[in-house]
This record gives structure tokens, sequence and C-alpha cells, in this order.
């Protein structure tokens, strides 16, 4: 992992200039570290002044006399025969002895060595996740808790790029497309010359849409992967710093869009090619059959890419790479559990495209009552007319739905691409340093991964 990035924080990057701490990670010692004090337990005086050379650990033995006025004796070592004490000293039944009764080791003791200990505790947490390796909860409650955080920040990215996307969809469909064209799809007398113009116009009216929302998509994703990197830390972000700090890899990120729609089209011309040579030969039924069989079969690794390069937007703009080498850190970090990755992304969606449809349905209902042959043209047909005051309002519906899901698609997947390189890069360690937390090591309490 000689390639691998630091943690480099958009904007502030405060791993920059700094060192660690000369001191390095504290060196384990012999004897137990001493508990808080406890409620209940009587004070047990300052602490014994241990002296600089002390006897190896195989050669401590018990004390043979009482300990000097004043003194504590030592901490007893494990095994049978300690607890040859008096009463009331180190020793079985001792109050406060070892293993007595509220003793290190006792039943029930509080803060003890024995059935009372309760594990490490958690990781650390500056931010909206615990840096430590994240469960599938954890990633789509910190996409949340940094919306719901940083809720200016992120509804104003999110509503300025909803809003000019939409504007752009609205213009396009209300200048280039008519109403003509989509009536012909629910006319059973419509001829095969108006059926295919108007396939075809649903098909670039889908196509160009589906491109103007995966631009918008990925813009806010650039935007919002600044508030959400400086979030796991602790800090926020205004829309100016999230700007500026992606602005330099605008151009990085089209060209990444435009690469992976290549790559998409590639794969879909590939597999429906045979069943198009096949049919323009003259075998039809062989044709049609090949086509779809090789559309589904490039579907599936269209998929496949999709996910391998799902985490190379937020590669390029945090660890500042190229549109090739984002690619490559994406597949590194995607290998091996891509399933995993697909099944998040996939529940992150529906979550999203649920709440979202809440939100549009009504204002689409509304916009159909309000323009052309109402309410009820529109559930009977069900295609609503392209007039200005269906695509105002159901426009509205929409701007309203992409706030929702631009934040919650982006925070998770900058969370998985963290997520991902904490657990094979060790990017805590960076992440604990950036955010200043003290004595964060490789044996840091909490350390255990998530699902």
């Amino acid at each position: 992992m000689n390639d691998t990035p630091g943690w480099a924080s958009p904007g502030s990057a405060p791993s920059d200039g700094q060192k660690p701490d000369p001191s390095g990670p504290a060196e384990p010692t012999d004897r137990p570290a001493q508990p808080a004090d406890q409620p209940g337990q009587a004070p047990q005086g300052p602490g014994p002044q241990w002296s600089k050379e002390q006897p190896p650990p195989a050669q401590w033995s018990a004390p043979s006399g009482p300990a000097a006025p004043g003194q504590a004796p030592p901490p007893p070592p494990p095994g049978p025969g300690w607890g040859n004490q008096p009463p009331g000293g180190y020793g079985p039944g001792g109050q406060g002895g070892y293993g007595g009764q509220g003793g290190y080791g006792a039943p029930g003791a509080h803060g003890g060595w024995g059935s009372g200990w309760g594990g490490p505790p958690p990781a650390a947490k500056p931010g909206i996740i615990p840096l430590r390796p994240l469960g599938v909860g954890e990633i789509l409650d910190g996409a949340v808790s940094t919306m719901r955080t940083y809720w200016r920040t992120v509804l104003g990215i999110s509503l300025t790029v909803a809003v000019l996307t939409e504007v752009i969809v609205v213009l396009f469909q209300g200048l280039v497309l008519d109403d003509s064209s989509t009536e012909a799809l629910n006319d059973p007398s419509a001829s095969l010359s108006e059926l295919s113009r108007a396939m075809g116009d649903a098909m670039l009216n889908s196509s160009v849409v589906f491109v103007i929302s995966l631009v918008g998509t990925v813009i806010a994703t650039a935007l919002l992967t600044t508030v959400t990197s400086r979030a796991v830390l602790g800090k926020s972000v205004t829309i100016g710093e999230a700007w500026r700090d992606a602005r330099p890899q605008i151009l990085k990120l089209f060209g990444l869009i435009c690469v992976l729609l290549l790559i998409t089209v590639g794969v879909v011309t590939v597999g429906a090619l045979p069943g198009l040579l096949v049919t323009v030969a003259g075998n039809n039924g062989a044709g049609v059959a090949l086509t779809v069989l090789g559309i589904i079969g490039a579907g599936i690794v269209a998929l496949w890419l999709a996910i391998r390069f799902s985490l190379a937007s937020p590669a390029l703009m945090l660890e500042k790479q190229g549109i090739k080498k984002a690619m490559s850190r994406s597949a590194k970090l995607v290998q091996g559990t891509w399933w995993r990755i697909f099944g998040i992304q996939l529940l992150a969606t529906l979550i999203a495209n649920v709440v979202a449809s809440i939100i549009v349905i009504p204002f689409t209902l509304l916009a159909a009552a309000l323009s052309g042959d109402g309410l009820t043209g529109w559930l009977n047909t069900g295609v609503g007319s392209l007039g200005w005051t269906f695509l105002i309002i159901s426009g509205i519906g929409s701007v309203i739905g992409s706030m929702i899901t631009f934040p919650i698609t982006a925070g998770v997947t900058v969370l998985l691409y963290i997520d991902q390189r904490i657990r094979r890069e060790a990017l805590d360690l960076e992440l604990a340093r950036a955010a200043g937390v003290q004595g964060y090591g490789a044996t840091a309490p909490g350390a255990t991964p998530g699902s």
C-alpha cells in the first residue's frame, strides 16, 4: 500500500505539516491500570510511589511482613497462595483487599478486573461517525446526521443544484417535446410511424432527464463530499468553502462522468450488436431473442462496473486524483466487498426514493388537476400534459424531493469510501490525528469492526 494517500480533508488539510506525537504510544506495563474511585468505597489515600528499580515480574512475591505505616502494600501476583494475610488486609475477605469484598476480581466488583469488566470503551467519535469500521445502520445514520447537523449548508447546496437541474429539465420538456408525441402512445388508431416517433421522443426525454439528473447528482456529491468529510471530524463548512474546494476538480469530475457513460453505452452496444446483426440478416425471431439476451447480459456487466467505480467520485475529490487514478482507487477499495457496497447503495437509493416519492406524488397529482384534462383525464391516460402549468408544479415537487435524495445518496457514497479506507488502510488513525483525538493508535479501544 505504498500508493495509499493519507487523509486530506478538503479545505482545511488538517494533516498537512503535522507530525505525530514524539512521545509515541504509551509503553505497556506489567501492573494493572488503577481504576477510578467508585461510589461507596472507602478512600485508600494517596497511591504508593513506585520505585524506579522494580524486580522482574517472575520474582515478585508476597511481602513477608506487615507494611510500614502510611505505605500501601504492592499489588499481589496472580496465582494460588496469595491471600494469607489477616482479615482486613490484602487477602480473602479483607475489606478492599484483592479478591475480598469490593476488591479487584471479586464477583460484582465495580470497575474490577473480574466479572464486572464491561469490555473496552467505545471508539472515538469526534463527528458524525465513530472512528472504526462502520455498520450499515451507522453509514445511513451518518448521512442523515450530516443533513440534520449542518442543514443550512447541506440544504443550500442541494436546493441550488436541484433548482438548476430541474430548470433545465422543464425547459427541455416544454420547448423540445410536444403533447402530440406522447398522446400517440395512447391512441389505438395511431400509425406505425406515429408510434415510432412517440417512442423515440419518450426515449429521448428519459435519456436526457437521466443524464441531467446524473450530472446534478454527481455535482451535489462533489460539493457535499467536503461537508461530509468535515462532519466526520466534527467541523463545519460553508457553501463558499465547499465550492472553493470542489472547483479545481469540477472539470475532472465531468470527465469522469463522460468516461463512465461511454463505458456504459459501449457495454450495452456490444451486448445488443450480435442480435441486431442477426435481425438485419433476416432472421427476425432469433435476432430479437438474441438482442434481448444481449441487453440483459450487458446490463448485468454495466451494473457490476457501476458499483466497481462507485467510489471514484469521492476518491477524485478527497485525494485530488485524476480520472484514471480515481477509477483504479475505487476498484481497489471495492474489491472483495462488491455485494456489501451494492446492498448498501441499493438500500440508500430505495430509502431516498421512497421519501422523495411521498413528496413528489402529491405535487404531480396537483399539477395534473390544474392542467390539461384534469386529474381524471390524467389518471385515465396515465400521460400528463406537457403544458407549462403541469411542468412547473411537478418541477417544484421534484426540487423538494431532490433536496432529500441528494444529501442521502451523496452522504452514503462518501461514508462508504471512508469506511472502506478505514477497513483496508487504517484511515481512522489519520482521521483521529486530523480531529485532534489524543492517544488514539492501532490498539485504540473500541476498534471492533462493524457489520
